[in-house]
């Protein structure tokens, strides 16, 4: 019976050392838990700041991207219309020097003298 009750206690204090083994156990796995809720809480917060800040740059983005499409167009349609005005002051020049001609030629067919000069 002595021996029974030693072996007994022997189980008892195993048992009690294994559950103490468990318990730090997981005591130890209870904090890298509280750790990584920290981390994955922060992530999370960072996720939402990146997040709204993304969306800040994107509409920054689409605005700015509008306005380069304005200036496109304008420029567009300057370069157009500056061209036309070209073409007209060609045409314009050549116009003139034609009547310039014409207006020569008149002057020194009326000016015999001129002619002769």
């Amino acid at each position: 019976m002595a021996q029974q009750g030693a072996a007994l206690q022997g189980y008892n204090n195993e048992l009690v050392k294994c559950i103490e083994d468990l318990c730090l156990k997981r005591e130890e796995l209870n904090k890298q838990i509280r750790q990584e809720e920290e981390e994955k809480a922060k992530l999370q917060n960072d996720i939402r700041i990146l997040t709204e800040r993304l969306a800040r740059i994107n509409e920054n983005l689409a605005r700015k991207m509008a306005s380069r499409n304005e200036f496109d167009k304008t420029i567009a349609e300057t370069e157009a219309a500056y061209m036309k005005i070209l073409e007209s002051s060609q045409t314009l020049l050549n116009v003139l020097r034609k009547e310039a001609g014409n207006l020569s030629r008149a002057t020194e067919s009326k000016n015999p003298a001129a002619k002769d000069g």
